[in-house]
């Protein structure tokens, strides 16, 4: 980049100004100003249309690009397959879509089949269209209710905002579909008991419990739940927690469905996030990090048990599960997969993530006895918050546009931080972080450096 607006790149900026309708963004200041345009990236950083250089603190900006920007070889092997086969329909098999669902198992005992479809937001229908389907094939239509968690988030359509423990991101968008129902979340920072500890996520998931009971056991099918919660603001689960949710969840026969949008493929140091927690789902679901942004995919696993449901009875004409998602079809997503986990088996990303993400934890923990405006700093792997507040006693959370601040402060010094926004109505407060697998402690320093700046600009 030679740091210079060159022609081509202003009519490109002038084009997106007035066609492009951007995610997550108000469009009026771009019609005065420009907005930004990422041109190019390597490894953990990316350059925009003015030449500026940022590293990458969120992998894409949303979670995604675990292995880093301008990796050849993910991209030849798109390239190779789309030569050879591009598509077909996922009624039929293709050489990538079979090899990666064998890989990807490997890496998940006690699964079995892979349901290949394009997004996290279609995986997770896909998971409440099984649930829905095995409630009118084996409990009279009875057994249908999907409970979700305060906070959650699984997805931006209709049917996965029903399901969405975020206010204002389903703020205008309803009436939504009946059937769903939330459970308090786990977080103990903002704790709902005078508990901590194992007792504390005990009582929080016995809090679940206690939906199931009020709601009716043999009317409830699922529960969907983040092994961490992502944009909720980066919550990791308390001790105690997830054996409880399990044992629950085997007491009421009751469907456990993991997201793992966000925490899966290495995010969190192991394959998998649940992977912490010795959980056996029944469902998980997966899509940012499966092929890091190459191409699109996602997946809905399962275990043989729900899968054997939909063929008990082949003489039934709707026994089987009446459902195609069209790009769920094309062959670029396995071939990118493949390759992505095999960038991260060959160059140990997997420790990487766990070694800097200790290192990341000590060295952010560290700027909380420096900042009071940090009240908690959490996380697991390269995937982490910090929650800032008014005041540490109170734990009153600070105001949306300071923790916005911070995020702008890092920007302008050439990192790009995330923050919660527009989420949770009073608790938009929290910073994230989520660089790629392939961080080094110079590249977290960088990061907790420009961190450091922001906050004593911000707060003093």
């Amino acid at each position: 980049m030679d740091g210079t607006l060159s022609n081509d790149i202003e009519k490109v900026v002038d084009a997106d100004r007035a066609h492009v309708w951007h995610h997550l963004i108000q469009h009026k200041p771009f019609e005065t100003g420009a907005p930004r345009i990422i041109v190019e990236g390597k490894g953990m950083r990316v350059w925009d249309q003015h030449g500026k250089e940022h590293l990458d603190a969120v992998s894409g900006g949303v979670w995604t690009v675990n292995v880093g920007y301008g990796r050849e070889r993910i991209a030849n092997a798109v390239r190779d397959q789309l030569i050879k086969l591009n598509y077909f329909a996922g009624t039929t098999g293709s050489i990538p879509g079979a090899l990666f669902s064998e890989r990807l198992i490997e890496k998940m005992p006690g699964m079995s089949r892979v349901y290949y479809t394009n997004s996290g937001s279609e995986a997770n229908e896909k998971a409440f269209k099984m649930v829905r389907q095995i409630a009118h094939k084996r409990y009279g239509g009875k057994k249908y209710k999907i409970l979700y968690r305060d906070r959650d988030y699984h997805g931006s359509t209709l049917a996965t905002m029903s399901a969405g423990g975020q206010d204002e991101r389903n703020a205008q968008y309803g009436p939504f579909a009946p059937g769903f129902v939330r459970v308090p979340h786990c977080m103990e920072y903002r704790a709902q008991w005078d508990l901590s500890g194992e007792e504390y996520g005990v009582a929080a998931a016995n809090a679940i419990e206690e939906v199931i009971l009020a709601e009716g056991p043999d009317t409830v099918g699922a529960l969907c739940l983040e092994p961490v919660t992502a944009g909720g603001g980066v919550i990791t689960p308390p001790p105690g927690y997830w054996p409880r949710v399990q044992e629950i969840c085997r007491k009421y026969d009751i469907l456990l469905h993991i997201d793992e949008v966000v925490c899966g493929v290495g995010r969190t140091g192991t394959w998998f996030g649940y992977q912490h927690y010795g959980i056996e789902p029944d469902f998980v679901t997966m899509a940012k990090g499966v092929a890091s942004g190459y191409a699109a995919i996602a997946c809905c696993v399962t275990n043989e048990k729900v899968f054997d449901m939909f063929k008990e009875t082949p003489e039934d004409p709707l026994d089987y599960f009446r459902d195609i998602s069209t790009f769920g079809g094309c062959t670029a997503g396995p071939a990118a997969a493949l390759e992505n986990m095999a960038i991260i088996e060959e160059e140990g990303l997997l420790d990487n993530t766990n070694k800097m993400g200790d290192y990341m934890l000590d060295q952010l923990r560290a700027l909380q006895d420096k900042h009071a405006a940090i009240g908690e700093v959490r996380g697991k792997g390269l995937f982490l918050g910090i929650e800032l507040v008014a005041d540490r006693d109170s734990r009153e959370p600070v105001d949306e546009k300071l923790a916005q601040a911070v995020v702008g402060d890092c920007n302008a010094q050439g990192v790009i931080i995330g923050v919660t926004n527009r989420s949770i109505p009073g608790f938009n407060n929290t910073l994230c972080y989520s660089p790629a697998l392939i961080s080094t402690k110079d590249d977290i320093d960088q990061i907790v450096e420009a961190t450091d700046k922001a906050l004593t600009k911000v707060f003093g």
